[in-house]
Formats: C-alpha cells, sequence, structure tokens
C-alpha cells in the first residue's frame, strides 16, 4: 500500500490545483477552498474573529497537529503548482540548512499584519501570488514566474525559505504526532530519498528528517528501496543539545526582537492614505485607510463583479476599487465582491446591507445637464427628484452612489465620488 500513498496524494493535490482555478475563474465553489488558506484566515481572526475564520483555523491547527505539515502538499496550490513543475525536471536534490531568515520575514510580514496592516504580506502570501497571477495582476504574474524559476531548478525553496504560512504550520508541525522518520537499522545510506526531497529537508548523512520543513509529500516512501521510511508515531529518540537546536533557539529569539514590527505595522496603518479623494469601494470596504492595509489584492472580487467594475490596483490606489466609466454600475441586487472576499478586508454583509451601504455620492452638474429626467426613474433610492424651478436634484441622504444614474445620463452630468467612510444610511 505505501508504494501507492505518493500516488493517491498527488492525484488528489492535482485535483485541489483544479479546484482552486476554476474557483478563481469561474467561482465554481465545490469547496471554498480560499477561506481555508493561512494567511486569510489568520487576518480574519485579526480583524473580526468570525466564527468561519475561527473554524477554518481549528481545522488547519488540528490537522496539521495530527498529520504534519500536509496542507503544502495536499492543500495549497501554488505549493502544488511548484510540486508540478519540478517533476518536469527530475532533478537530484540534496539537504538544505534551515536558515533563520523564513523566520525574519516572517515576523515582519506577520507582526506587521497583528499591527494593522497586510501591505507587507501580500506580496509573500501563496494564496495572493495564486491568485492574483490567475487574474493578471503584473506582481502576481512576476511573482510566480520567479517562483517556477526556482521551484524548475531547485524545488520547493519558496515553501523552505520565504512562505509565511510555511512557517506557521512548520512550527505546528515540530509537534505533530504522525512523523517521518528513518528507521536507521534498515536504512542503507542508498541517498534515494534524499535526492528526490523537493524541499531538502532529508539527510542521509544524519539519517534525520526535518519535520519543520518536510511537507509530507509522501515521495520518499515510494522511492526508498528497503522501505527504511516511515510515517507514523517517532520513537524517542535520546535527548541531547545539538547545533540543529540551538539555531532553532536563535530562530525563537528572532520572533521575540522582532514583535517591533507590531509598532511598525501601526504606524504604517496610520500613514498608509492621505490625501486620496475620490476613490469609490466595494461596499463594507469603511474606509479607504482600513481597506488598503486589509485587502490583499487577490483579486477575487474583480473576477466576481459581474457587471467588471472592481478594479485591480494603480498608481492612484493600491487596492482594488471601483471604477465606473460611462455604463458601469453597482448593481443593487449583487453582494459577489462580499461574499468572496477571504480575507475579511470586506466584510460579509447580506442584500438588504448593501442596499442601505453608502459607497460615494453623485453630483449632478448643471451646466451638463439637459433636463431630460432620465436619471430619476432609475435610481432604486429614490434619490434624485425634480424641484420646484425644474432643476434635476440629489437627495444626499438617500443617495448610495450605485452609479446607475451616471449609467443612464446621455450628457456626461452625472459625477459619483467616493466617500471618506461608508455609512448605512
Amino acid at each position: 500500500m505505501r508504494e501507492y500513498l505518493y500516488k493517491i496524494r498527488l492525484i488528489l493535490a492535482i485535483l485541489v490545483v483544479i479546484a482552486a482555478i476554476a474557483g478563481v475563474l469561474f467561482f465554481i465553489y465545490p469547496v471554498k477552498i480560499f477561506n481555508f488558506q493561512v494567511i486569510p484566515f489568520l487576518q480574519r481572526l485579526i480583524i473580526d474573529f468570525s466564527t468561519g475564520a475561527i473554524i477554518a483555523a481549528l481545522i488547519v491547527t488540528v490537522q496539521t497537529l495530527i498529520l504534519g505539515r500536509i496542507f503544502c502538499s495536499l492543500c495549497c496550490p501554488l505549493g502544488i503548482l511548484q510540486e508540478l513543475i519540478s517533476l518536469i525536471t527530475n532533478k537530484d536534490y540534496e539537504k538544505r540548512q534551515n536558515f533563520p531568515l523564513k523566520y525574519f520575514i516572517f515576523a515582519i510580514s506577520v507582526w506587521m499584519l497583528i499591527g494593522g496592516t497586510a501591505i507587507a504580506i501580500r506580496y509573500i502570501d501563496p494564496y495572493t501570488i495564486f491568485s492574483s497571477s490567475l487574474t493578471l495582476s503584473v506582481i502576481g504574474i512576476i511573482s510566480l514566474i520567479l517562483i517556477a524559476i526556482a521551484a524548475f531548478f531547485k524545488g520547493r525553496v519558496f515553501c523552505t525559505y520565504i512562505c509565511p504560512a510555511g512557517v506557521i504550520l512548520g512550527l505546528l508541525s515540530k509537534f505533530s504526532i504522525l512523523k517521518m522518520y528513518i528507521d536507521k537499522k534498515e536504512c542503507i545510506s542508498c541517498s534515494m530519498c534524499e535526492r528526490n526531497c523537493q524541499t531538502g529537508c532529508i539527510s542521509i548523512d544524519e539519517q534525520e528528517i526535518d519535520n519543520e520543513n518536510c511537507i509530507k509529500c509522501l515521495k520518499c516512501l515510494e522511492v526508498c528501496p528497503k522501505e527504511a521510511i516511515h510515517y507514523g508515531l517517532k520513537p524517542m529518540p535520546d535527548i541531547k543539545f545539538s547545533e540543529k537546536r540551538r539555531k532553532i533557539i536563535i530562530s525563537a529569539a528572532f520572533l521575540a526582537v522582532f514583535g517591533a514590527a507590531i509598532k511598525a505595522g501601526i504606524e504604517v496603518s496610520k500613514n498608509t492614505v492621505q490625501k486620496i479623494s475620490g476613490i469609490i469601494l466595494p461596499p463594507l470596504a469603511e474606509t479607504p485607510e482600513r481597506f488598503l492595509n486589509k485587502c490583499l489584492n487577490c483579486n477575487l472580487c474583480v473576477k466576481a463583479c459581474p457587471n467588471k467594475i472592481i478594479k485591480k490596483s494603480d498608481k492612484n490606489f493600491g487596492a482594488v476599487h471601483i471604477e465606473y466609466g460611462e455604463k458601469g454600475f453597482c448593481d443593487n441586487t449583487c453582494n459577489k465582491c462580499s461574499q468572496v472576499c477571504p480575507s475579511g478586508a470586506l466584510k460579509k454583509i447580506t442584500l438588504e446591507q448593501k442596499q442601505h451601504t453608502r459607497i460615494a455620492m453623485a453630483v449632478i452638474n448643471k451646466e451638463n445637464c439637459d433636463k431630460c429626467k432620465s436619471c430619476i426613474p432609475v435610481c432604486p433610492r429614490g434619490a434624485i427628484f425634480e424641484d420646484e424651478q425644474g432643476d434635476t436634484i440629489v437627495n444626499s441622504i438617500k443617495c448610495i452612489g450605485c452609479g446607475l444614474c451616471k449609467s443612464t445620463c446621455k450628457n456626461n452630468a452625472i459625477e459619483i465620488s467616493g466617500v471618506n467612510e461608508q455609512r448605512t444610511v
């Protein structure tokens, strides 16, 4: 049976990638896989401690504490893509050192996330890179190309040295019940396991497997000619202090040192948005400052928007935002952007809540208006009316800035501007 475990796991992983691609491009969700990605649900926990985020965190944590870091080889689409690229090259690998660089990266990015801003972590989060590249984001495509090149030559180095989700899962895996280990009595030091390990976590000289970096791909079980590698309860070793343990202790100390990154995150989040006017954000983004600090730029809302008014980040605003254009408007019967956002940057809302949330304000330019009155009947809120002088007026108390009036105006007499804070009206 053990010789088939790797193939079974790989088939399941490929199905996960297909489901993830379908989820991004076509929103086919047999399971909302993105809601279980580590960094998005971590941010949701920080933002509002939502039930969905708690459930996702518990499932992944319990899974990792029992099985080890199997999430990376079975549920992470970016990690699985790296594995598939590595299979093309069929290269030999060697043991990698567990450099503390990843702990520095983790401390800075995650502590800043806890401090209030996702600006640092959005560039190295595997889920964001995967989804943003599929939606043709320039940064996402560049990141994916660099990771693919690294995977082609060196296997899953991104997972070993950079991935912040991998650091979290790796630290949990150190305490997992089931581990990979080598039976030293059976091992003949043929190096087949080491040469096939994409994360470089096997040292045949020491006959040891680093379960922190091991993603449980199970390839070593398949290639070992003597069945000397096992996945299960690892026998208790003799306790002795080693150079490896010293490095782990030093790395843990780095995490404490970089607690200052929390303060940096707070300062960055406060000063991120300065004098941005007119930016229109999707419903329940609340404020430009909050949204820019929370949005991971995964672009799922961009793909989900039926009217294609949600645009990717640009030089004017570093997160997704709304641009109505000539015929675009925010459909009052749609709340898809809120439903697909996995990070909590857009809060989950019902249609009724969305219909009462002001995201912008309409203003009529009287010089361009020919008083055709075509905008009055289409306003879903009844916020546009004709005054005693026959002029078309917007009731600022009722208007939610959906842009439907602008899309019907033939003379381009209506302008829609963002608000400093979205409110219920």
